[in-house]
C-alpha cells in the first residue's frame, strides 16, 4: 500500500512539473528582450522591450519607465514567428514619430526591421 502510495504521488508530481513545462514553452513572447536598434551596423541603439502576450494580444512597452513608449497595434503568428508593432515616440526635437516594426522570433531571438517618415532599419533582441 506504502509503495502504492509513493507511486502515485511521483506520478502526479511528473504531471504538473510537465504541465508548468508545457506552459512555460507555451508563450515565446512574454517577458523581457534587451538588444540593439539602428539605421546602420554603425549607428546602434541600446533598448528594452517588456511584452506580454495571452495567446492572443501582445501588448509591450518600449524601454520602461519614465520614457516608456507602449506599443500598439501588436499582432504575432505562432505558427511563423511573424509580429508586427506599432508606437509613437518624442523625437529629440519634441515632434512625434510613428514606428512601425516588423519582426520574427526564433527561440530566444527576434530580430527585424523598422521605420518612420523616411528612415528605416533593423534590430536584435533576446529574450532574458
Amino acid at each position: 500500500m506504502r509503495a502504492t502510495t509513493v507511486c502515485l504521488v511521483f506520478v502526479c508530481f511528473a504531471v504538473v512539473v510537465s504541465g508548468a513545462a508545457q506552459q512555460k514553452g507555451a508563450d515565446p513572447l512574454s517577458g523581457t528582450w534587451t538588444g540593439d536598434w539602428g539605421p546602420s551596423a554603425a549607428d546602434r541603439n541600446p533598448v528594452t522591450v517588456e511584452l506580454k502576450w495571452d495567446g492572443k494580444t501582445l501588448t509591450g512597452t518600449v524601454n520602461p519607465g519614465p520614457n516608456a513608449v507602449a506599443l500598439q497595434k501588436c499582432t504575432f503568428d505562432r505558427k511563423t514567428g511573424a509580429l508586427h508593432m506599432e508606437c509613437d515616440a518624442k523625437g529629440r526635437r519634441g515632434n512625434d514619430i510613428h514606428y512601425v516594426i516588423d519582426g520574427k522570433v526564433d527561440k530566444d531571438t527576434m530580430t527585424g526591421s523598422w521605420n518612420h517618415d523616411n528612415r528605416k532599419g533593423d534590430f536584435k533582441i533576446t529574450k532574458k
